[in-house]
């Protein structure tokens, strides 16, 4: 399937490759935008990718949760899949940026009871701070387990220290953190299909080489 998914991902200008400066200040020889995908047809793509990682994984949860605003159309579009093609209906719910204090009011959407097990889908994580300040939202309610975290691209640049942000999220929280690809597999099919070329390939490689954390 990763082979797939990067192929899905590059024809719709989901990962680019180039020079691109980052929020973080960095020059990065690749771009990650999940937000590109725009209609229906490609959402309808992108959530069975998630719900077939879903179930190779193996994970076992309640509600499936969309971090706003990126992680909801990929919540919903996996819930829709996990429905079509495994006959497996879950809740969703997401999270408003403020509380709203009218009408049903709070900061989340959707149903999460007492002794739910959750799953977080968005599309990378680079640092964690994002899915920390989710994690303390979910775990503020009443027994509720964080069980899962998926993202469809993992960046693999290092977090505070030296391993991978993902792998420190991991050990920090005790969460399980999952891609369904990372940007070298990405690079590497790009490679084999000549949709790169070796330099641009040595540029993701010392990019890492510099930036990159170790996977444990």
């Amino acid at each position: 399937m990763k082979d797939e998914f990067s192929k899905f991902l590059l024809e719709i200008g989901a990962i680019k490759f180039g020079d691109f400066k980052l929020k973080s200040g960095r020059n990065s020889p690749y771009f990650i935008d999940i937000g590109t995908i725009r209609d229906g047809k490609n959402l309808a793509k992108l959530g069975e990718f998630y719900a077939k990682a879903i179930m190779e994984l193996n994970i076992e949860f309640d509600v499936i949760f969309g971090p706003s605003y990126k992680g909801i159309p990929i919540a919903i579009s996996t819930a829709i899949a996990l429905d079509k093609l495994f006959g497996i209906s879950k809740r969703v719910a997401f999270n408003r940026k403020e509380a709203k204090d009218y009408g049903e009011g709070g900061i989340i959407i959707g149903e999460i009871k007492s002794g739910d097990r959750v799953v977080i889908l968005d599309d990378v994580m680079t640092t964690g701070r994002t899915k920390e300040e989710i994690i303390h939202l979910l775990y503020s309610m009443e027994n509720v387990k964080v069980a899962f975290i998926l993202i469809a691209v993992d960046r693999m640049e290092r977090g505070e220290g030296e391993l991978m942000a993902t792998k420190e999220f991991e050990v920090k929280y005790g969460i399980p953190v999952k891609s369904i690809v990372n940007i070298k597999e990405v690079a590497e099919f790009a490679l084999r299909n000549k949709l790169i070329k070796e330099i641009e390939m040595k540029k993701i490689l010392n990019y890492l080489e510099k930036y990159g954390g170790r996977s444990l």
